[in-house]
């Protein structure tokens, strides 16, 4: 279920292009299916960073029990790495939120994962 959230000052040629890469760029890092995976982007023209608009962007990785201290490092560099190349915004240019809402918190189907899993 790993939902990737993208914001960034940088103007995509083709939008569509990028996500399907992105999709499967997010599902091998993550090691889940793509057919798991939602990615979107949003092109934030006014974002600035250390007040400059030179490339950078905020990403959001929201996904169920992969989301721990060891593995967020490699997280980082891998997003960060595929940042630096198809946006040409380094590391020190963008902040990424790992989160792991807890199967109780997540809602899909009209129930929540707890539900589907059996835990509530």
């Amino acid at each position: 279920m790993p939902s990737l959230e993208l914001k960034t000052n940088v103007k995509l040629d083709d939008p569509k292009a990028f996500l399907v890469e992105f999709s499967k760029f997010a599902a091998e890092t993550l090691g889940k299916p793509e057919s798991y995976i939602v990615v979107s982007y949003t092109h934030q023209e006014f974002m600035a960073w250390h007040g400059t608009f030179d490339p950078a962007y905020l990403l959001s990785v929201v996904s169920l029990g992969n989301i721990n201290p060891e593995a967020n490092i490699t997280y980082s560099k891998k997003f960060s790495d595929f940042f630096q190349t198809k946006l040409g915004a380094p590391s020190t240019r963008g902040y990424i939120s790992l989160i792991d809402p807890g199967i109780e918190n997540l809602g899909y189907s009209g129930t929540t994962f707890g539900t589907i899993f059996g835990k509530k």
